[in-house]
């Protein structure tokens, strides 16, 4: 089977920078990026391997899809991330997207701690339990503050996609 040439990972690269500014600055990642590059890592697979080179591109597809469906359908995560992945998917394969959905699950673990870190909600819930500590040592008493309503901050996941999918290229597992 043709291996994946630098050209073809350089225009998932673009693809992946252009779906990362997309969600930065929109919040969404269109159907016009993604759709398109579903379709076209599936004819790139299969235009240089036939049956073989379709079978390995829609797997990918499928897979990458697989792996991120379940986070959308509890409501946690984008379709346009799903879609993305699945367009990754079918450029890289069923083993090339496993090892971006890999990278990408670890660099958006280490942003959305960074995301939390900086946001509100974590401040507040530790000046909470500080003022019930306080409390505490003052009286001897342990009275518990309820948290005040607040929504955690959103993820761009389309930018921990890109970036762990290129990681992935760059630095197979």
């Amino acid at each position: 089977m043709v291996e994946t040439g630098i050209p073809t990972l350089a225009f998932l690269a673009f693809i992946l920078i252009l779906a990362a500014a997309f969600d930065l600055r929109q919040r969404r990642i269109p159907n016009l990026l993604t759709l398109p590059v579903m379709a076209g890592g599936i004819i790139y697979w299969s235009a240089f391997n036939g049956m073989d080179g379709f079978m390995h591109g829609t797997g990918g597809l499928f897979l990458g899809i697989g792996f991120l469906i379940i986070f959308y359908l509890m409501g946690m995560m984008g379709a346009g991330d799903v879609k993305l992945m699945g367009a990754v998917g079918s450029f890289l394969g069923p083993q090339g997207v496993f090892h971006a959905f890999l990278c990408s699950a670890i660099i958006g673990g280490l942003y959305a701690l960074f995301v939390l870190a900086r946001s509100k909600a974590v401040k507040q819930t530790a000046s909470r339990y500080w003022m019930i500590l306080k409390g505490y040592l003052g009286t001897g008493q342990l009275i518990y503050i309820p948290p005040e309503e607040s929504e955690l901050p959103r993820l761009c996941y389309g930018v921990a996609i890109s970036l762990g999918t290129i990681l992935s290229v760059l630095r197979p597992l």
